[in-house]
């Protein structure tokens, strides 16, 4: 893969209201590595990678997300605490603050595109106030050769100044850190904030408005890869419950790790051109890929690094949230370009902490829409303060804090292609077996592993009363067979060995479900609520 060198190509940012700036356009993954040395907002690990520390904020501020609202958005996005409204005069005496705060300093400006497929593509143009927060959208987003950057103009401007703090009460902000979108101006408006993964969730967040809405595409937050047959497979999953880790297949081809879209000629496309992995207790055993994806040209945040550049990856004493992003092309068997067809198979995968989930199960159309709107997965002892024993967690569409539309829409759009394609969807409990959280023991990998290549090969049988067991109280269809996995670890209930102990639990977690489904049961059609829990206890 070419690393691009500085382009010969000279623009000015007067048209943003930056003035007197000195540009450094388009500079090479090299250079921006140089360049944050250079400054001191960085060090060389012994692996070659850069690792930084990203400052005050180590992860995303979903309090300080903001929308203008305005006649584009107005009637359109599910306002409340997700989509949080702003007004756009304030939004503009803001912005002018930011690019006044940028003017006459040295700046990074990088031209480049989200999503793979041509039909899709979205221009973007980033100005950075940092060097390797430059470097990070060389990484995670799309590279246009030399050839495409000639008569390159952007559509949407990603605005990213980490020592702009804002005040306020003049400004409109909840506090001096903010990421702010604007449709009309096609604007992404970052300040107050290091933390790069807000730069590819504001483009990920105007994706999940513009492909549904102008596009009659299905944005979606999830890994994809594709099989030598050309099947596509779809893995839906909140942090922690491995969807980076299984979509990371050495016998299949990965089309991207984190945000795709599914069009109305049936094919998947990564919106991205890189990968943002967290990296706490990374291994080499256990993820060779991602370990090996980890040198020159990737960027470490928030990390510990011995004296001679070494990462302690159990070491959380900055963050939980420690991360690697580097370009897809630092993984050895990937999708070029990066997309799928035909897709086979979704995956939804939750680490039920309960211990009650089958760990893998099939699902209608109904059941897939029904889960899809609730996005379970549990936080388990020690993630939180206060947290003793599981918590359920429900993040709408597998994302709820990237998705500007009602949550009922997107699954509404996932159903009709489902339906359309025939895609087969399945449950999956990366979580616990034979007890809850403190008492059973998290499903095997090796097992989980097993159990998707047998949904994926075809191989645990038809949608009968012979092959799969309907579970009394989710019902959902578990398969009471499969190639490499011991009978007894398909049945949860049967791991218990407490049948009672088990379906308290069972009741628990059901309630659960029925009471974030609350919010959505006026939104969703009959059939979808059909979908949820079929008994529960009081």
């Amino acid at each position: 893969m070419v690393n691009h060198t500085q382009s010969t190509k000279s623009i000015s940012l007067d048209q943003y209201g930056i003035k007197n700036a000195k540009i450094k356009y388009q500079l090479s993954s090299d250079e921006l590595h140089e360049e944050t040395i250079a400054k001191g907002q960085g060090v060389e690990a012994s692996s070659g990678a850069i690792a930084v520390n990203t400052g005050e904020f180590t992860g995303r501020s979903p309090q300080d997300r903001f929308i203008v609202k305005d006649a584009i958005t107005e009637d359109k996005v599910w306002w409340g605490n997700i989509n949080i409204p702003f007004e756009s005069d304030k939004f503009q005496k803001l912005y002018d603050k930011v690019t006044d705060y940028l003017s006459d300093k040295e700046v990074y400006v990088r031209d480049c595109f989200a999503c793979a497929d041509e039909n899709y593509k979205l221009n973007i143009r980033v100005i950075n106030e940092y060097p390797w927060s430059n470097m990070f959208a060389h990484n995670m987003f799309l590279r246009p050769t030399e050839e495409e950057l000639k008569d390159f103009s952007p559509e949407w401007t990603v605005v990213n100044a980490p020592g702009f703090m804002a005040n306020p009460e003049v400004d409109g902000t909840r506090q001096h850190n903010f990421a702010i979108l604007d449709f009309t101006r096609k604007i992404a408006l970052i300040g107050g904030t290091g933390y790069t993964g807000e730069i590819k969730k504001g483009i990920f967040s105007a994706l999940n408005f513009i492909l549904p809405v102008f596009k009659n595409t299905l944005p979606m937050h999830c890994s994809a890869n594709v099989g030598e047959d050309g099947d596509t497979a779809i893995f839906f999953g909140l942090s922690g419950t491995g969807k980076t880790t299984l979509s990371t297949d050495a016998n299949r081809s990965l089309i991207g790790d984190d945000e795709h879209g599914w069009t109305k000629e049936n094919t998947v496309f990564n919106f991205e051109g890189g990968c943002y992995a967290k990296v706490i207790n990374l291994s080499q055993e256990q993820e060779p890929e991602i370990f090996a994806a980890i040198k020159k040209g990737a960027i470490l945040e928030n990390v510990v690094l011995d004296d001679r550049g070494n990462v302690d990856f159990a070491d959380t004493s900055i963050t939980q949230n420690t991360r690697v992003s580097y370009p897809i092309y630092h993984i050895e068997n990937i999708r070029k370009p990066s997309i799928g067809e035909n897709p086979k198979n979704i995956f939804f995968l939750t680490a039920d902490a309960f211990g009650v989930l089958p760990p893998i199960s099939k699902l209608t159309p109904s059941q897939a829409a029904y889960h899809f709107i609730s996005g379970y997965t549990a936080k388990v002892a020690g993630t939180e303060a206060g947290v003793v024993e599981p918590v359920p967690s429900f993040s709408a569409c597998f994302g709820a804090p990237f998705m500007p539309l009602h949550p009922t829409e997107y699954a509404t759009m996932l159903s009709k292609k489902m339906k359309e394609s025939g895609v087969n969807v399945w449950l999956v409990n990366t979580g616990w077996t034979g007890g809850p959280y403190g008492v059973g023991t998290r499903v095997k990998l090796k097992y989980t592993r097993a159990m998707i290549n047998a949904a994926l090969n075809g191989d645990l049988g038809k949608y009968t009363y012979e092959d799969y067991h309907i579970h009394s109280v989710f019902g959902v269809a578990q398969p009471r067979s499969c190639p490499g996995v011991p009978t007894e670890v398909l049945s949860p209930r049967t791991t218990w060995n407490d049948d009672t102990a088990y379906y308290t639990k069972a009741f628990k977690l059901s309630n659960a479900f029925r009471e974030n489904f609350k919010k959505f049961e006026s939104y969703a059609s009959e059939e979808i609520r059909r979908g949820g829990p079929q008994r529960y206890a009081f």
